[in-house]
């Protein structure tokens, strides 16, 4: 809010600030920078966040937007005489992209310090794989509240060398750890002797095979949204309810959640927004780690294979469907029809603050949506009784899972290729970037498993033995399938 009051005063006296500069030679800013979310990603609220602090304190920021290439990023800051860049990535793609960013700065002899941020960044992987690529300071800030201190020192003259000394060293410590910290793995064919053995005696038949498109009223998702998240996105920590009586942010939240609901009425009132989603069920079986559907779509699965050290069993999703015959789901719903559009008209009114609040709530809705018809699918299918209240909602006390890909059960974001296909989503608005982010960036994809035991899991590292098994299987080159998976290899790939 102070930044929308900031920007509109600002917009009223650049013509007479600009002139007085000019008489005066005078140079106000405190440092320029360069943003941008890099090629193939299109998240950017954490990104427009940290633009508004550091604009609101006194730093020139060019925002370059979502889906930005190595080359343009770096000629803007040539060009303006940058002296940061920061990068911003949601999707795990994006981590490679941001290695491309720092070896072509590499390349290029800059000297400026590199920003990285993002919801899949990490101190961790920003020391073992961002910064060796990079000559210059790189350096990981975890969110807008700290990157006010972050730029003040890298661009005090006399600070910034002991900030670059100390980051530097807590790296290296964080190389050693990464290097030191590995688990063993079981061989694939030890994990797959110990997959987990389920009674598939009860195969429930869903109402229809096929897909269809479905359109809720924003009036029926919102009574889905799990506001918890919505505050994450504005860096204010707490679960709701409880959070609107926090004793250190219970007024901020409250303010918040007033001006949210106040938005999300005249949304709906207005139209501004539009939910869209299409879902299916289709005759499947599990083949080893594959899930065959008989149309002949095939999504593989990988499994896990760090050693747990118990009697548990090493899970993939194809445990949970069976292998003589069964059924699986799969969906794909946005929330986010129009949604760029009411931010960009948002930001020429030079009010942040709802430009950034619009693409929140947009989130929150379409992660409703997902829930809402999660719901649809399993009361149709097979979940009987009372319909089971929010709060039991998001904890998740219902039979059946719905995991996406890119999360941990299924890291892999290539299969949303194929889940698209398979739900011709494109029909319905939503599209695949190179790096396999969804647009509208409101969205949520994946599949769903009806088996009472289905749950949740993390595949965690993998062995070179299932990484050469899954290219087979994907009939990719291994290389690429190391690419798609290097957020989670458990060996050091050849060069």
């Amino acid at each position: 809010k102070s930044a929308r009051a900031m920007k509109r005063a600002v917009a009223y006296l650049q013509p007479f600030m600009e002139a007085e500069k000019e008489a005066s030679g005078s140079q106000q800013v405190r440092g320029k920078l360069v943003l941008a979310t890099v090629k193939g990603d299109v998240h950017d609220i954490g990104k427009n966040i940290v633009g508004v602090v550091l604009g609101c304190n006194n730093y020139e920021v060019h925002d370059l937007g979502v889906m930005v290439p190595a080359e343009k990023i770096l000629d803007t800051a040539i060009e303006l005489g940058a002296d940061a860049v920061g990068l911003s990535g949601l999707i795990t793609p994006s981590l490679d992209e941001m290695v491309t960013v720092a070896k072509e700065m590499t390349r290029r002899q800059f000297t400026i310090p590199l920003l990285i941020g993002g919801a899949t960044t990490s101190k961790q992987h920003t020391a073992v794989r961002i910064a060796p690529a990079y000559t210059g300071s790189t350096v990981h800030v975890l969110d807008a509240s700290r990157v006010i201190g972050v730029v003040s020192d890298l661009f005090d003259e006399k600070r910034k060398v002991t900030f670059d000394r100390d980051n530097r060293a807590l790296q290296d410590k964080l190389r050693s750890q990464h290097t030191t910290s590995k688990r063993p793995l079981l061989t694939l064919a030890e994990a797959r002797s110990k997959r987990a053995r389920l009674d598939f005696s009860e195969l429930p038949a869903p109402p229809f095979t096929g897909t269809r498109v479905i359109e809720p009223k924003l009036s029926e998702l919102r009574e889905y949204i799990d506001w918890t998240f919505f505050f994450h996105a504005w860096e204010l920590k707490g679960k709701f309810p409880a959070i609107l009586d926090s004793p250190s942010h219970g007024a901020a939240a409250r303010e918040l959640f007033a001006h949210a609901k106040e938005l999300l009425d005249e949304i709906q009132a207005k139209g501004w927004l539009r939910a869209k989603g299409v879902y299916g069920f289709w005759p499947a079986r599990s083949e080893g780690d594959d899930l065959v559907l008989d149309n002949g779509v095939r999504f593989p699965m990988l499994r896990q294979q760090v050693d747990h050290n118990n009697e548990k069993p090493y899970f993939s999703l194809a445990d949970f469907v069976a292998p003589g015959g069964d059924h699986i789901g799969a969906f794909a719903v946005t929330a986010g029809l129009g949604v760029d559009e009411l931010a960009a008209k948002f930001s020429a009114e030079h009010d942040d603050y709802h430009a950034i609040m619009v693409k929140a709530l947009a989130d929150r809705l379409a992660e409703a949506f997902a829930e809402y018809l999660h719901e649809v699918a399993r009361r149709s299918w097979y979940e009987k009784g009372p319909k089971l209240t929010s709060e039991d909602l998001i904890g998740e006390k219902y039979r059946g899972i719905r995991p996406a890909f890119g999360y941990p059960a299924c890291p892999d974001h290539t299969e949303k290729g194929t889940l698209f296909n398979l739900l011709d989503a494109p029909s319905i608005g939503m599209e695949l970037t190179e790096s396999f982010a969804m647009t509208p960036t409101a969205a949520v994809a994946g599949l769903y498993f009806a088996h009472p035991e289905s749950r949740y899991f993390m595949v965690g590292k993998v062995g070179r033995d299932q990484v050469d098994d899954y290219a087979r299987r994907k009939s990719m080159p291994l290389a690429e399938a190391e690419r798609w998976l290097r957020p989670i290899l458990g060996y050091e790939e050849e060069s």
